[in-house]
């Protein structure tokens, strides 16, 4: 036999296989997934790109708030012997929460741009009321000669120096003092504002009262230092996500906005009212409110990208049973043309969805695939039968996706769903072929 007629034979073999064309088509949905991982790659920079607009416009606004305080810090002597056996001493602090502490506020939002994108900015006013039980110095163990009660001082913690807009003053003891940036023991805040303050004579507890405005940004939290903590805040954005370690005890949103109220008591946090030094930490126990923008087009962009091979596969599947039920040849080539097309449609979505909502984004760009794809069809397969079920299949596809994106609770469940009914009507579909006796030598070569 010669070498022409064992290199046609084989011609004819890959040319007619079944097999070999299902192992081609793998292989095209394997390098299709390399343009499918630059989408990917494209929607993670879009997003680092809005996310770096955002730091920007914050950083010189004021970022994301927490508030912590007042903090009650008295300094003392605490003494040591050194090395030569000579008593010295050096200075650490006693720290004491208020025992009741309520805290009100308006948030005022206000939505910035910066050419495609959107900030949510805010500014706040805050009240702070409450009292403060007389320093019990004896239960930490700090003898009343070493006690510095003149530098004692009122911290309040701020993340965000920046977003001060106005002096800050307090009425403590009925006596008014007013608060400087910087706080001298970093024990308990890392930054914010402190004042020097004088107890009362008569070792009662006291009260105090002062307001903070605040420019901020994406959220604001607080620390509920109290022995009971009460924070009530309003505001007329319509989409807050209660964040941190605690939700309100009582919310109410509505299209004009929302209000929340939380109380918290020092039981349900994991440090006490005084103590000594850095022993604690008490950020973990924050929380507040996000304003939440909904349509975060690049996380459900990403969403989206996830059902990418599913939908290359399944639009090759309906191509191939075109191929065996209805004897129409179509090559490898034109496959990739149909690959890259949807493809297209998730750039489409990403670069579209910047500038008009998601859900009109979405029907643009499928719409637009699904008319390609299928007048590509109807041009290789040269039947408007078989273009009308292209038609209907990728429609199908492309309404269940949008459904998924939409039920996201229950994304698993209808996804789950979705691919059990879909594997069972290509099961029912081709249930009566013999594959052992399919070959592509049977089918038209129009």
């Amino acid at each position: 036999m010669s070498i022409e007629i064992i290199h046609r034979k084989f011609s004819e073999f890959v040319r007619n296989s079944v097999s070999i064309k299902i192992i081609a088509i793998g292989l095209l949905v394997c390098v299709l997934m390399i343009p499918m991982s630059m989408i990917d790659s494209l929607i993670q920079e879009r997003q680092m790109r809005r996310d770096s607009v955002i730091n920007e416009i914050s950083d010189k606004w004021g970022q994301e708030q927490t508030i912590a305080g007042p903090v009650l810090t008295i300094p003392y002597k605490k003494h040591f012997k050194d090395n030569h056996g000579n008593t010295s001493f050096s200075f650490s602090y006693m720290h004491f929460l208020p025992k009741k502490l309520h805290i009100s506020g308006s948030v005022r939002p206000e939505i910035r741009y910066r050419s495609i994108y959107e900030v949510v900015l805010y500014d706040v006013g805050l009240n702070f009321e409450g009292t403060f039980e007389y320093p019990r110095f004896e239960e930490l163990g700090v003898p009343a000669e070493d006690i510095q009660w003149s530098a004692a001082t009122l911290s309040m913690g701020i993340s965000d120096m920046r977003g001060i807009k106005d002096s800050i003053s307090a009425i403590v003891a009925e006596k008014t003092i007013s608060f400087q940036p910087g706080i001298d023991s970093k024990d308990v805040l890392d930054s914010g504002v402190s004042a020097k303050i004088e107890l009362p004579d008569d070792k009662v507890d006291f009260s105090f009262k002062l307001a903070v405005n605040l420019n901020g940004s994406h959220a604001i939290n607080f620390v509920p230092i109290g022995g009971t903590t009460t924070v009530s805040l309003v505001s007329r954005w319509s989409n807050p996500s209660f964040s941190g370690a605690f939700l309100p005890n009582e919310r109410e949103i509505t299209k004009q906005g929302f209000k929340a109220s939380w109380k918290i008591l020092h039981l349900n946090r994991n440090y006490p009212q005084q103590w000594i030094g850095n022993q604690q930490r008490i950020n973990s126990s924050s929380f507040g409110v996000k304003l939440f923008i909904p349509a975060d087009v690049y996380q459900k962009s990403m969403r989206t990208v996830k059902y990418g091979f599913m939908f290359i596969v399944l639009t090759f599947s309906a191509f191939f049973f075109s191929e065996i039920s209805n004897k129409k040849r179509i090559h490898p080539v034109q496959y990739l043309m149909v690959g890259f097309a949807i493809i297209i449609f998730y750039s489409l979505l990403i670069s579209i969805s910047e500038h008009i909502s998601y859900g009109i984004s979405y029907l643009i760009s499928s719409l637009a695939i699904i008319f390609l794809i299928t007048g590509y069809s109807n041009g290789i397969l040269k039947s408007k039968k078989l273009s009308s079920f292209i038609f209907v299949i990728l429609s199908t596809l492309y309404g269940y996706l949008y459904i998924v994106l939409q039920l996201e609770d229950y994304a698993l469940l209808i996804g789950s769903i979705g691919l059990f009914l879909i594997l069972s009507a290509i099961m029912y579909v081709t249930r009566k072929i013999d594959w052992y006796d399919v070959k592509f030598d049977k089918l038209d070569n129009d």
